[in-house]
């Protein structure tokens, strides 16, 4: 090995070393100042509640604290409201942190942890992993979600996102504006009678998106594509579409082979995904959702929990990935069946959605009457 390569070899061990380190130190910041603000929040809540604290006193007692801690950011009324909000919205789920972190606080040890740290509390409602997502989202996303958006599925649809794509609060406001939980969030599935796993199925929930629109596909001519062709691409740009699916797969193959009674059958695509900690099976369509593909499908699954599945690994779950679905079709094609999957939609980067195609298409109606 050359000077010049060990050098850089060095350097990017070294800076790798950095930059997973600055990570940890930013994320960790973020969980006191999430817990602060929790515990503070709690304290206000209580003391509205109990001492009938109005505006009043809040100014006062934000006014104060500039004046003893001269320089200090982010305690205006405004935001200790935000924080008040932040933890009523949260305290059904974490519970409540610190009865009372002032009377917690030993003013003769400046060293005390007076604060309980949110990641330390256990919580049926949250796994480990989503507790993290939390835990690295900043607060200002944190209420900007919870003040435009009521269910936990959704609020935790955003915070993964946030946390695993590095969203700005600018590209927040935009997805909740064009609401993307409800456009992306809701796959239809069976996760709720199929996983015993409570946990399991909300993870589920979160993992899987209703329309994936895959940016790397250009689609020019439909009559000239088909399942074959639409896996080829995917294939060929792997990367893109995991990133399109969630950091959380790995691709295990295209056309996954299974033998049952000397016959082979292929799977499209299979995956594993670390934080389900099982195999995921997707059946590529290039027509809309059928009824008999569910039956394929739970055909696969079987397959793969007997042959392919490790025992320490959880039931595999499916994907059937089609170009569109109707909701009661799908409803009532899932009903019945006994093992996880869901139905999706896919499009490719030049292609509307079809709430813009149906405006088009009136578009062009009110043309015609004019």
């Amino acid at each position: 090995m050359t000077i010049t390569s060990q050098i850089s070899e060095a350097v990017a061990t070294i800076k790798s070393a950095i930059l997973q380190t600055r990570y940890r130190i930013a994320t960790h910041a973020n969980s006191e100042v999430l817990s602060l603000y929790y515990c503070v929040g709690g304290y206000v809540s209580q003391n509205i509640e109990s001492a009938k604290w109005g505006d009043k006193i809040l100014d006062a007692i934000s006014a104060q604290l500039q004046q003893e801690m001269p320089g200090l950011k982010g305690f205006s009324k405004s935001n200790i409201k935000k924080m008040r909000r932040f933890y009523e919205e949260w305290e059904p789920i974490f519970g409540s942190l610190a009865m009372n972190p002032i009377d917690n606080f030993d003013i003769n040890s400046p060293g005390t942890r007076s604060i309980v740290s949110i990641g330390s509390l256990s919580t049926n409602q949250l796994d480990k992993n989503t507790i993290h997502d939390f835990l690295t989202v900043q607060f200002t996303h944190h209420y900007t979600i919870i003040a435009n958006s009521k269910s936990l599925n959704e609020r935790l649809f955003y915070i993964h996102r946030i946390a695993t794509e590095f969203w700005s609060v600018e590209k927040l406001r935009y997805y909740l504006a064009e609401q993307l939980y409800q456009k992306e969030g809701k796959i239809p599935n069976n996760f709720d009678t199929t996983l015993q796993d409570q946990s399991q199925s909300e993870q589920a929930l979160r993992a899987f998106r209703r329309n994936y629109k895959l940016e790397f596909i250009h689609i020019d001519d439909p009559d000239e594509w088909d399942e074959l062709r639409v896996e080829g691409e995917i294939v060929s740009n792997i990367k893109k579409f995991i990133m399109a699916l969630g950091c959380d797969f790995s691709f295990m193959g295209n056309q996954f082979r299974l033998i049952v009674d000397q016959q082979e059958y292929f799977i499209d695509l299979l995956f594993f995904n670390r934080r389900l900690h099982c195999l995921v099976a997707i059946d590529l369509k290039w027509t809309d959702f059928k009824p008999e593909y569910v039956g394929k499908m739970n055909f696969y699954l079987s397959a793969l929990d007997d042959l392919v599945r490790l025992p320490d690994e959880k039931p595999s779950i499916g994907i059937i990935l089609c170009r569109g679905q109707k909701q009661k079709t799908v409803e009532y094609a899932l009903r019945d069946t006994n093992k996880p999957m869901g139905v999706a939609t896919y499009r490719a980067a030049n292609e509307l959605p079809d709430e813009y195609v149906i405006a088009l298409k009136d578009l062009e109606g009110l043309k015609e009457i004019l």
